[in-house]
């Protein structure tokens, strides 16, 4: 048998790790949350995620208008007026930190920081009873694991190294070589169909949808995966379009299930706390339920795909 080398040196971009997660795998796992993504979705939760870069997060009600933050930011993305009111340029800043470091409340927070394997290791190890006696794991989301590919593959090798169930979210837009590194050591593949019309995709998220829908293909040939479908007001909520996802789910031969996901808002604060627009306001869009998507049950178990819906078992 041939020995798997691991670089437990290797390093990553990481803004997150969540315990005790139910809905990421099976069992009870641990979220390990990577920087980057290559879409933009107006709807997303962790918007701080998008970038590789570390951003700041602003918390309004804790700052106390010392204005150190401004004085000491090299790119002047920091600026008060004279009323004292905050102004910041999210695309000006480069993540250096120095404003929060000055900060003597804690108004600004720092998400993303380099780590390398063997310390994220250390950190699951706590968990590893938990993993144990739930039959969970390790789940890598983010932003999207796949623009952290070596990394992924490295921190997955060590997972698998311990003995731990291995599971990663994705929006599957990246390089397929990039994809296939990583692939062999995924025990469970969560991905993201969000729509099967690629300007309507583009519109939404920044890019369109055929390099996501040709890696479906190559994935379920190699795996079976979860399709993940977050199910949002005036994008995807139709019966036409999710019958469309559910057919395609269904042409790939290799689904264990399609998963709705209601559409909710509560990733709305992080916007505001980092400078930019929530997107989805433009639409006065509406949480849905559970309940709003059981119309569309019937659709996708008709496409011959088994339908989960939220957060049921």
């Amino acid at each position: 048998m041939s020995t798997v080398t691991i670089d437990y040196q290797a390093e990553g971009d990481v803004f997150d790790i969540q315990r005790f997660s139910l809905n990421d795998g099976p069992g009870i796992r641990t979220i390990v949350f990577l920087k980057g993504c290559p879409l933009s979705c107006w709807w997303c939760s962790n918007p701080e995620s998008q970038r590789r870069r570390p951003v700041v997060m602003y918390n309004e009600s804790e700052c106390v208008h010392c204005r150190r933050c401004e004085s000491v930011c090299t790119q002047h993305a920091v600026r008060f007026t004279d009323d004292g009111v905050r102004h910041f340029d999210y695309h000006t800043c480069i993540g250096q930190g120095d404003c929060a470091a000055a900060c003597p409340v804690g108004a600004l927070v720092m998400k993303g920081h380099r780590m390398r394997v063997g310390e994220l290791i250390e950190v699951l190890k706590k968990d590893r009873s938990t993993f144990r006696h739930s039959g969970g794991g390790v789940t890598l989301s983010g932003g999207d694991p796949f623009m952290q590919p070596d990394f992924a593959c490295e921190l997955f090798k060590a997972c698998k190294a311990q003995g731990w169930n291995t599971a990663i979210e994705t929006e599957g837009c990246a390089e397929p070589c990039d994809i296939l590194k990583v692939i062999p050591y995924v025990d469970t593949i969560l991905m993201d169909i969000k729509h099967m019309d690629p300007e309507k995709h583009r519109l939404f998220t920044g890019v369109s949808n055929e390099l996501i829908l040709n890696n479906a293909k190559k994935i379920s040939a190699f795996a079976p995966i979860t399709v993940r479908v977050p199910v949002i007001p005036k994008f995807n909520h139709s019966e036409a379009e999710i019958q469309a996802i559910a057919e395609f789910a269904a042409s790939l031969g290799n689904v264990r299930c399609v998963h709705l996901l209601p559409y909710h808002a509560l990733g709305e604060s992080k916007y505001k706390m980092m400078g930019i627009e929530y997107k989805m306001n433009r639409l006065s869009a509406q949480s849905l339920t559970n309940q709003d998507l059981e119309k569309y049950r019937p659709i996708v178990e008709q496409a011959g795909v088994h339908c989960r819906i939220g957060d049921e078992s």
